[in-house]
């Protein structure tokens, strides 16, 4: 075990996975605004408007905010990049993620704390060295053994590379969630089919879907079956986190702004657990088989441990979408809070909740609960049953607001 500080780093989409890395137990979170990152699709996305807030609610919790701008910068977004920049500088947002020259050069000019992109494809100590001139972290290539990580942080340590704050520069890896069948992220395919590009966080996922193959002489055609053969399985490390550890690196990075509050808890908690148990010599294969079933549960297409252990090609997925093991299904939404008496209210928006089901709240204060609805009070009454109309109420700790979302927890039929 390495006697530095390693930092759990989480994925922010939405206030309610803010809320959901903190409570999991996240030293830090990322998260992006406008079109000038690579979720810009995300259906949560903040707006620059909300940089204040994430940072007051970050730093509060004591916690820290870094902001992706890692996207391809063209002429027309530099003005929206100064506005950016000025309310991140404006508000103490502890660091930007980037790979474009034309961000690290302003984030250097306006002295804001810079952390060099995966999309950079560091991949090297010569590499490393050149961008220590400007950052304080680096994130490295995706594809990288943990033997080419030992070998960078051993490097860093030998020839005593700083960065820009004068401290040895950090090395951040990626450690759970989505790969993708390109370098670092770096793909076309989207682009050429749907004018869509993924280097502008407008990614179509052409990928993940299945194909036939065609033989340009004779036509025949098959149908790849089984595999997504450019789907790749999604990374998990918490088996093999005490040997991520020992590479010598200093952040772990958890892939996920587009995923629900639920997937960042899950993850961010399992992955907090694992540290502290390697921190306490408690690591073991009981342990790591606990973590995986609860991985198991969020969004994933399947795990492998990347390219980590020497793999030269990847695993692909076997079916499209989610292989998780239980499915949250929405029912409603939040309608009143009671704080007197500490009472939430839901209205049932489609669907229904029988008395004995595993629900799911999601939202800005409460990050995520999920709880089994032992007794139901509906629309004032104890009742077995609430569909679509009625209003639910609870005990609940935390204020709720309209934007909260109400699920059901099932179970998958193929787990």
């Amino acid at each position: 075990m390495k006697e530095q500080k390693i930092e759990l780093l989480a994925p922010a989409g939405s206030f309610a996975c803010l809320q959901a890395a903190i409570n999991g137990g996240a030293d830090a979170v990322y998260f992006g605004v406008e079109q000038l990152n690579m979720r810009a699709k995300s259906v949560n996305a903040f707006s620059v408007t909300d940089i204040e807030q994430v940072a007051t609610v970050s730093h509060e919790n004591g916690i820290k905010a870094y902001i992706t701008l890692n996207t391809i910068m063209y002429g027309h977004d530099l003005q929206l990049l100064r506005n950016i920049l000025s309310e991140v500088k404006a508000h103490g947002i502890d660091a930007v993620i980037a790979s474009d020259f034309a961000v690290i050069e302003q984030c250097n000019q306006m002295g804001i704390p810079l952390h060099i992109s995966t999309q950079a494809n560091v991949s090297n100590i010569e590499a490393v060295q050149f961008f220590a001139r400007f950052s304080d972290v680096i994130v490295l290539a995706r594809e990288l053994t943990l033997k080419q990580v030992e070998d960078i942080t051993k490097e860093v340590r030998r020839r005593k590379i700083k960065g820009v704050s004068g401290n040895l520069i950090k090395i951040e890896v990626f450690v759970h969630g989505a790969l993708c069948m390109a370098v670092s992220g770096k793909c076309y395919l989207s682009l050429h089919s749907q004018n869509a590009s993924a280097n502008r966080g407008a990614c179509t996922q052409n990928c993940r879907r299945p194909y036939i193959v065609k033989d340009a002489e004779t036509n025949e055609e098959l149908l790849i079956d089984n595999e997504y053969i450019m789907s790749p399985k999604d990374l998990c490390t918490i088996g093999i986190l005490d040997q991520v550890i020992n590479s010598g690196a200093n952040v772990l990075k958890i892939e996920g702004r587009s995923k629900g509050a639920d997937y960042v808890f899950t993850t961010t908690q399992c992955y907090r657990e694992a540290l502290h148990a390697i921190e306490s010599n408690s690591f073991s294969n009981d342990k790591i088989e606990d973590w995986l079933k609860r991985l198991s549960t969020v969004y994933n297409r399947g795990f492998w441990e990347g390219y980590y252990l020497g793999h030269r090609v990847g695993e692909w997925t076997s079916s499209p979408g989610s292989a998780a093991t239980e499915k949250k299904i929405y029912v409603g939404k939040g309608s009143k809070y009671y704080p007197k008496i500490s009472v939430a209210e839901f209205i049932i928006e489609t669907g229904s909740i029988k008395a004995g089901d595993t629900i799911m709240i999601s939202g800005q204060y409460c990050g995520v609960v999920k709880e089994k609805a032992e007794t139901l009070m509906v629309n004032g009454v104890l009742g077995e049953e609430a569909v679509r109309g009625d209003k639910i109420t609870f005990p609940f700790s935390t204020k709720v607001s309209a934007n909260d979302k109400l699920y059901k927890i099932v179970e998958t039929v193929n787990g």
